[in-house]
């Protein structure tokens, strides 16, 4: 910066920022706490040497990855980023089995929704050639059921007062 004012850097460190400051277009003087982090962390002489070593293009992106991972360590001192990545990656893969779940629940209600054929539906759609045969067949079914014996929390998932559809043409919503 040259005399005017100090950037950051030179600033915490009560030094004189000479002209080719190489913290000076990276740390300006409006923002200390950027830099007093990175220095905290890293120290000011391994920033200054790991920004020499790199081309003058990826000093900035240096800059905004140290800063990053100079606040990372300061409130994860062991894991720093790697401990943020983590959390993240945890949280991904509850989100995926959450979204599992609720995927298989949509499946079911769908198939819940499905008309289930019934014994005449599944003969008729089959052979014509044993009529004689399958009626006896559905007769001997309808005898041998007894729906009403059947217990009512089997038929509680499938329909109740709030969502029966009362007229063919109108579905409710599940959602409303």
């Amino acid at each position: 910066m040259g005399g005017t004012s100090p950037c950051a850097s030179c600033k915490l460190l009560r030094r004189r920022c000479a002209k080719d400051c190489i913290f000076a277009p990276y740390f300006p003087s409006d923002d200390p706490h950027k830099f007093a982090l990175v220095h905290k962390v890293f120290g000011a002489s391994n920033v200054s040497k790991m920004l020499q070593e790199l081309p003058i293009h990826q000093r900035g992106d240096a800059v905004s990855s140290l800063v990053y991972e100079a606040n990372a360590r300061v409130r994860d001192p062991v894991y720093g980023c790697v401990g943020a990545i983590s959390f993240l990656q945890s949280q991904v893969s509850q989100l995926q089995m959450q979204l599992a779940v609720a995927q298989a629940e949509i499946l079911c209600i769908q198939m819940q929704q499905e008309p289930v054929a019934l014994p005449n539906q599944i003969d008729h759609q089959h052979n014509h050639h044993h009529q004689d045969h399958d009626h006896d067949q559905k007769s001997l079914l309808l005898s041998n059921s007894d729906f009403n014996n059947i217990p009512h929390q089997y038929f509680s998932s499938f329909a109740s007062s709030s969502n029966v559809i009362q007229d063919p043409l109108k579905r409710e919503s599940l959602w409303t």
